[in-house]
């Protein structure tokens, strides 16, 4: 580095090595305990133990703290009128910039302790395609307020501060809470709680003792009973997972549109966050009901947008919800809001419906992967044991229906139309998606016709955008209907490769 050549850039923030102190030091006293417990019962003293977690704990904390210093020195970032520039300069030189007109984002996360310290993390991006994170700068951390100012000065909206605050597109309702149980993830945190309660106890020589214990407590209990109870446990646990969750993920959630054309999210208990996307990105929504919220007469609101996080991001399916599972006329009216239209594009159209080649095709496909999991089921109790053939009679009484009612409810929601300078299309029964694309933003068509559909007179119809998935299906229409759809709704792109009968 040369005397000088920084001069006007800026630094990260120096609080950033007591958050990291802080955090190691819980995650050393999170790996202390276990730690512990297992060496005294390996027959270890217990001051040994101590001695052995304490001189582990102080090179955890000090060598994090270390690489953390090492890092603030060596990290640079300036805003110059046309590119975010970042350097490091410690050792080994690295510099990234991204062009101020190319990016798309700019999100603010703060966990606790970033808040307990007044910083946040900046991650500015320029939007979903680039791999390796070339087109995303993350700044970790710097102060509140100067990661409000780089947002604002990033998405050029200088008048952000005059932001009508009194005037949310939708904020929290706290009656919105009995939805988050109504989902898939409630058992699957019920049974990840059990699979982690397993981990822990090998990691501290307990699990033999735990299984022991489990036998010991339902024996003389029938086998299926047992089982049937455990699950019952493992719903009631998913159940607090998921609401808990579920508030620490949209506490204080609040939509807002912000002088300047910028849709903002900010939402969190814990760990808050502050996503922002702009208008003119926008090319659709997503209603989402997945099958428990739709029961309960709920459903979520995605953004389709061009530049927004995605592949290589953990959590990109939050970057792109707008409004968490509400109210389905509260989902609409945000709709609304959200495209300045005056109805909601997926309440003013009107669906067509497909042929009823779709609904056998959709049931030998639900009712085949219920008869090949029986089989499973069937061959593992011959083979092994005549309790899975017991559990296989149980889940064929009750899978078979369910899947026969599903194949329905899936070839009903199947449906597409067009509305103003909408293109609509509907599909799915667990997971119900109408999406609401505009007709501006589809850049090509795909025709897809598996041989089975061939048979049928049936294709699906996609619709390529440079927005959100980047692909939007109409599943199963009819050969005619899907190509007048198609040519309908962009005429100009499908026409010349029509043949007329």
């Amino acid at each position: 580095m040369t005397s000088g050549e920084f001069e006007g850039w800026s630094t990260l923030d120096k609080r950033t090595l007591a958050v990291t102190a802080l955090m190691m030091t819980g995650a050393a006293v999170g790996a202390a305990i276990p730690t512990t417990a297992a060496i005294v019962s390996g027959g270890g003293r217990f001051w040994v133990a101590l001695v052995w977690v304490v001189a582990g704990g102080v090179v955890l904390i000090g060598g994090g703290v270390l690489v953390e210093l090492f890092y603030w020195k060596g990290v640079r970032y300036r805003v110059t009128p046309d590119r975010l520039e970042t350097a490091f300069t410690l050792v080994f030189r690295s510099r990234k910039s991204l062009q101020r007109e190319r990016i798309r984002n700019v999100d603010l996360t703060a966990n606790p302790l970033h808040r307990l310290f007044g910083v946040a993390v900046v991650t500015i991006g320029t939007g979903s395609h680039e791999s390796g994170g070339q087109g995303r700068i993350k700044l970790n951390p710097v102060s509140r307020a100067e990661a409000e100012r780089l947002r604002a000065d990033l998405l050029r909206r200088a008048e952000i501060a005059e932001a009508d605050e009194n005037a949310p597109l939708a904020e929290l309702d706290r009656s919105w809470i009995r939805y988050a149980p109504m989902s898939f993830l409630t058992p699957t945190l019920g049974l990840a709680a059990g699979g982690g309660l397993m981990q822990v106890s090998e990691w501290a020589g307990l699990q033999k003792g735990l299984i022991d214990w489990v036998i010991g407590l339902f024996r003389g209990i029938p086998l299926v009973v047992a089982i049937l109870i455990l699950l019952a446990i493992a719903m009631v646990v998913g159940l607090i997972g998921a609401l808990g969750l579920w508030i620490e993920m949209w506490w204080n959630f609040r939509l807002d549109r912000e002088p300047g054309g910028t849709l903002r999210v900010r939402r969190g208990l814990f760990t808050t966050r502050s996503i922002s996307i702009e208008e003119r990105r926008m090319r659709g929504i997503d209603l989402v009901e997945p099958l428990g919220n739709r029961i309960s007469g709920a459903a979520r609101v995605d953004a389709i947008a061009t530049g927004m996080r995605q592949s290589d991001d953990k959590d990109k399916t939050d970057y792109h919800t707008l409004l968490p599972a509400a109210p389905v006329v509260t989902a609409n009216r945000v709709v609304a809001s959200v495209l300045r239209e005056p109805v909601s594009p997926t309440e003013a159209v009107r669906l067509t419906g497909h042929p009823r080649a779709a609904r056998g095709r959709l049931l030998r496909w639900w009712v085949g992967s219920v008869v090949v999991l029986l089989a499973i089921f069937a061959l593992l109790g011959f083979l092994l044991t005549d309790v899975l053939l017991v559990i296989g009679a149980a889940l064929g009484v009750v899978l078979l229906p369910a899947s026969v009612l599903l194949a329905l409810d899936a070839y009903r929601n199947l449906g597409h139309g067009i509305t103003g300078r909408y293109l609509v299309g509907r599909h799915g029964t667990v997971r119900r998606s109408t999406f609401a694309l505009e007709r501006e933003g589809v850049i090509g068509w795909t025709l897809k016709q598996s041989i089975f559909q061939r048979r049928k007179g049936l294709l699906t119809v996609v619709a390529t955008t440079a927005a959100g998935a980047g692909a939007y299906s109409v599943y199963d229409a009819g050969e005619a209907q899907g190509l007048l759809f198609a040519e309908e709704s962009v005429p100009e792109l499908l026409t010349p490769f029509l043949e007329r009968a």
